[in-house]
């Protein structure tokens, strides 16, 4: 540790850190640009010049390491005339047009020029202007005029993006930050670069011109997409989601957000809300209210129930639904006298796990691993915030190993790339364990596995270091062999001292496992259901042609029954439902999601519901009044959380760890017989029905690409 005096304090500080670590563990804030604290440090816009005693001038303290003993100053005259010189520089070409500019309200060198700009401008010479670039649906990049070349929008890309799609041309006033190519910016975290943008140089196409900052109400909340759980800011103006921007949690998404995050809520105004009960009579839709529709769906249930026993009652739910939501769903259909819900809509085994499959460890942990093994997953479009952990790792020398079917870009370095069909993933990684039991001197696990020089390779990475990690995707989950598969994993976690886990697909997988959306009892699974054969189904948010493994069969599946209800926020399965109710989305609604590692997140709604839609809550609630089902005496949604959960009121932030496993019952057994084709996994904007229904998600690269090999 060093001492430095820093404005007369005393503070310690780690050897190697720069004298704004010191201003920054002290309190005190230094005006700056180009410094931002997940960044490299640059020192090109010079703001944070200070006074460093000896120094013969001023000294950026971003660039400048402490030395014990050193002496600075931050507000002594010669700091203060070298900020506001370098202010005057910045403003010399800078246009003079705040009123129109987005960012303004929320501006740093608009902030800054209060406190360090001059009253006039010594330059008469003309103001330089550059060309605005087209970079795709999501950034602006009109008014690069504004630009001061900080650079942390190419830091961004090359060090958390991991794709450097903007970069600096030219020199002195001709310098200008493109995509040189005339390129788009197409990186699933792009949205990030707005946020670090100083000036306006960088906006949101979707947001832009639309709210002044200063107009806006600003609510918390959780994203509903990834199992991240990213904390989110959400802006309201007039009742109406304007715009949504990360809310710093270190522990879960950093300071950053995923673009679904950010931009999908363009889908909560769109033309596609259902805003009242709809009936289908005589094969056409009519607008009904609550009462009519609710009686009709409760009479269904019971005459259903009369004619065809429980057993013909069904609910398919999706793992983005709410805790909440979700524990009154399973209690409605147990209500009734069935077992048959499920949200494992996109798995094709079903086998019953002996706990809560979870991340295996602290989403935290990913940036420090020094080993992992991700099986099945398209890392960096399924989980972005994930991937952008475990590429910070990879930074710092983390060894990273893929087994897939094909070889993705993760714009992480890949150590050693296992390409496999899913057929052969069993055998792939049996040979892993088996070398690491060769490597060990141990018996392996039961089977025949063939060990080649990549298995070989692939152990003796896992087995170097002491934090490492074996991570199951997407498409391991949804896998024929999804338990043998996990079985192997925790085989070669236990031998090489890895955890072992699931980067689990939905904002609530984990929650959903936790309160029982699934048979327990011996009831029909999600195949099962959606190959016909029930009378009455409840679809709680999800679109089975898009959510499920069944894709296009369910309409043929879902026709056949009697009474199949929808309750979703989007005018949804129209072609085979015979009721529809407007269910609030994330932002409408309060409720709780349980990320990958377990973290039980709780927010409540930042606008009021959209017409007639209510909360899945309180309409599960008052269909099982209506069915005489004991039992929902629920005055909110915490109330049905303690429910839920068996804890205290208030007392929520984390389900009970010993619930949390990834242990499978017999461990490795023989292969599993029979074809195994590959798994059912959703596309990065193909994810729920919010992404779906985000007109500019829809015009990404990514979006644009999925719809291309669905149309091959």
């Amino acid at each position: 540790m060093v001492e430095i005096e820093l404005d007369g304090q005393k503070v310690e500080v780690a050897e190697g850190c720069m004298v704004m670590h010191a201003a920054e563990k002290a309190g005190t804030y230094i005006p700056h640009f180009c410094y931002h604290k997940k960044l490299s440090i640059a020192a090109n816009c010079r703001m944070c010049l200070v006074d460093v005693e000896k120094a013969p001038k001023p000294m950026p303290a971003c660039a400048t390491p402490v030395t014990q003993g050193m002496v600075v100053r931050t507000k002594s005259d010669k700091a203060i005339k070298a900020q506001k010189s370098v202010m005057e520089f910045l403003l010399i070409n800078h246009p003079l047009d705040c009123p129109i500019c987005d960012q303004g309200g929320e501006c740093q060198l608009q902030d800054l020029a209060v406190g360090y700009g001059g009253s006039s401008s010594r330059y008469e010479e003309e103001k330089r202007v550059v060309l605005h670039k087209d970079v795709g649906p999501l950034i602006s990049m009109e008014e690069m005029s504004r630009c001061i070349h900080c650079t942390r929008c190419v830091r961004f890309g090359q060090e958390v993006a991991g794709v450097m799609e903007l970069g600096m041309i030219h020199r002195g006033e001709h310098s200008e930050i493109t995509t040189v190519s005339g390129d788009t910016v197409d990186s699933e975290l792009s949205g990030n670069m707005i946020d670090i943008c100083p000036v306006g140089a960088l906006t949101s196409k979707p947001f832009r011109y639309s709210a002044r900052s200063w107009e806006l109400s600003r609510r918390r909340s959780v994203s509903p997409h990834d199992s991240t759980g990213a904390n989110l800011i959400v802006q309201v103006k007039n009742h109406k989601v304007m715009r949504v921007v990360p809310f710093e949690n270190e522990a879960v998404n950093e300071c950053w957000i995923a673009d679904r995050d950010r931009f999908s809520y363009e889908a909560l105004n769109g033309e596609d809300r259902l805003t009242q009960p709809m009936l289908k009579q005589g094969g056409v839709w009519k607008e009904v209210d609550w009462q009519t529709a609710l009686e009709y769906v409760a009479n269904g249930l019971k005459n259903i129930r009369h004619d065809h026993g429980a057993e013909a009652i069904g609910a398919l739910v999706s793992p983005h639904s709410t805790v909440e939501e979700l524990y009154l769903a399973g209690a409605l259909v147990r209500g009734l006298g069935s077992d048959n819900i499920d949200y494992r809509l996109r798995n094709a085994e079903f086998s019953a796990p002996e706990g809560i499959r979870w991340l295996g460890t602290s989403i935290a942990s990913l940036s420090t691993l020094q080993s992992v093994l991700v099986v099945g997953s398209n890392l960096r479009k399924d989980h972005p915030l994930f991937a952008q952990r475990i590429r910070q790792a990879a930074r710092h020398g983390c060894q990273v190993i893929a087994l897939d079917s094909v070889e993705r870009d993760w714009a992480i370095p890949v150590k050693h790339l296992l390409k496999h069909a899913a057929s052969q993933w069993m055998q792939a990684l049996g040979g892993i364990a088996a070398a690491v039991a060769q490597e060990k001197g141990v018996a392996g696990p039961a089977g025949s596995f063939v060990i080649d020089d990549a298995a070989t390779a692939v152990a003796r990475s896992l087995m170097a270091g002491e934090r490492k990690a074996v991570l199951l995707g997407n498409a391991a989950a949804h896998h024929a062999q999804a338990a043998q598969l996990l079985a192997l994993a925790n085989w070669i976690g236990e031998h090489t001292g890895a955890t072992v886990g699931y980067l689990t697909e939905a904002a609530n997988t984990v929650g959903a496992q936790f309160v029982g959306a699934h048979p327990v009892k011996g009831g029909l699974n999600a195949a099962q259901m959606l190959s016909g054969g029930l009378k009455a189904v409840l679809l709680l948010n999800n679109e089975p042609v898009h959510d499920s493994s069944a894709g296009a069969r369910a309409t043929d599946a879902l026709s056949g029954a009697e009474m199949v209800v929808t309750l979703s926020p989007f005018k949804a399965n129209m072609e085979f439902s015979d009721v529809l109710l407007p269910i609030a989305p994330f932002t409408e609604t309060s409720g709780s999601f349980i990320n990958a590692e377990g973290r039980l997140q709780s927010f409540h709604a930042v606008v009021r519901p959209l017409g007639d839609t209510r909360p899945a809550w309180k309409v599960l609630r008052v269909l099982a009044n209506m069915l005489e089902i004991p039992g929902f005496d629920f005055e909110t949604s915490q109330d049905v959380l303690v429910r839920a959960t068996n804890a205290a009121p208030g007392a929520f932030s984390q389900i009970d760890a010993t619930q949390l496993s990834n242990a499978v019952t017999g461990g490795v057994t023989a292969s599993v017989s029979g074809a195994v084709g590959e798994p059912v996994v959703a596309s990065i904007y193909q994810l729920d029905g919010l992404v779906r229904r985000s007109p500019s998600l829809q015009l990404t690269a990514d979006a644009r690409m999925a719809r291309e090999e669905v149309a091959a």
